[in-house]
């Protein structure tokens, strides 16, 4: 999405991939392995900067204003938040917080046991326990603390994605069968997730 298909009209991004400029980049690359994405956000920022560089100078540098936060109260639909019991990055009660930040539909709020990836990327069929509501109900208020949303958090073995799926079962349309892929002039290759996957 929103990624570029035709380089011969680059916009106001030609300021920036001039020859020194690229062999910099290239050459940055080269030692991590990637582009780190800083870069890149600089070279919007920049290509922006009056909105996203200056404005935050003057208002919070030199006027003293704090930036103004998102409203996440304005989010009306039903929310399914997920926090990991062992995360280090966002601690498991300030992943509950969103229980208490977003105010238009329900939240379901789920802890999964684990760290910030692990908790994660925990399909069904291997080990694990996660915390949702007692009888799996979708909570407006789920808690007023989350020490109190643990003590009443019913802890399930296995998987939070089956309790995820069974969420979204709830607000999906009726399932169906998958459109046919390829066609006559062009059958598929493989099935999927394709033959490139095995490839050394």
């Amino acid at each position: 999405m929103v990624s570029l298909q035709d380089f011969s009209q680059v916009g106001d991004t030609a300021v920036f991939p001039g020859e020194p400029t690229v062999d910099f980049i290239e050459q940055q690359m080269m030692e991590r392995g990637y582009l780190d994405s800083r870069e890149m956000s600089n070279m919007f920022n920049l290509l922006r900067s009056n909105d996203l560089i200056w404005s935050n100078v003057v208002n919070n540098c030199l006027m003293g204003d704090k930036a103004p936060a998102f409203d996440l109260g304005r989010i009306p639909q039903d929310v399914y938040a997920v926090g990991a019991e062992k995360d280090h990055i966002v601690p498991r009660d300030a992943a509950w917080r969103v229980t208490r930040l977003l105010k238009g539909g329900k939240v379901r709020y789920v802890l999964a046991s684990s760290g910030h990836i692990a908790g994660i990327i925990n399909p069904p069929g291997g080990k694990g326990t996660y915390w949702a509501d007692a009888a799996g109900r979708d909570a407006g208020q789920p808690g007023a603390t989350a020490q109190a949303w643990r003590g009443q958090a019913t802890a399930h073995s296995g998987s939070w994605w089956t309790d995820w799926t069974a969420w979204l079962a709830k607000r999906s349309g009726r399932t169906g069968k998958p459109p046919a892929l390829g066609s006559t002039a062009h059958p598929p290759l493989a099935d999927a997730p394709g033959a490139c996957v095995l490839e050394k």
